[in-house]
């Protein structure tokens, strides 16, 4: 019977150790991918910056038509100031509304639970 025991034991650490490996090849090539996925990303964001800078030499070589360059870069310099100062206040709401970063609703849940399990260990 000890045999069988211990056979069992060891074919389980055998198991459980299999699995461990097979889990940790599976995160390995998982990782793999979100690297490369991240990376593609950034690429993009990288990319995507430079799009937007000829986007804004495009805006002021057309205002160039009309106007002096000076003028023109002034121009398109303001508007995206303006720009950055609504995603600033927009963002100063948001992260204001957002405060306290403590979960405090699962906080309450939790205190109440516990509240609930001494009541009724008094009992």
């Amino acid at each position: 019977m000890s045999q069988l025991v211990q056979h069992a034991s060891r074919q389980l650490t055998e198991l459980v150790r299999g699995e461990l490996r097979l889990a940790q090849a599976e995160m390995k090539e998982k990782g793999k991918h979100y690297g490369l996925g991240a990376g593609m990303f950034g690429g993009m964001g990288v990319v995507g910056f430079l799009m937007l800078e000829a986007l804004v030499a495009a805006a002021i070589a057309a205002l160039a038509l009309a106007l002096p360059v000076w003028a023109g870069a002034l121009v398109v310099a303001a508007a995206l100031g303006a720009l950055a100062a609504v995603l600033a206040m927009t963002g100063r709401k948001q992260l204001a509304q957002a405060a306290p970063p403590a979960p405090e609703q699962a906080m309450a849940g939790v205190r109440a639970d516990v509240a609930e399990i001494k009541e009724s260990a008094h009992r």
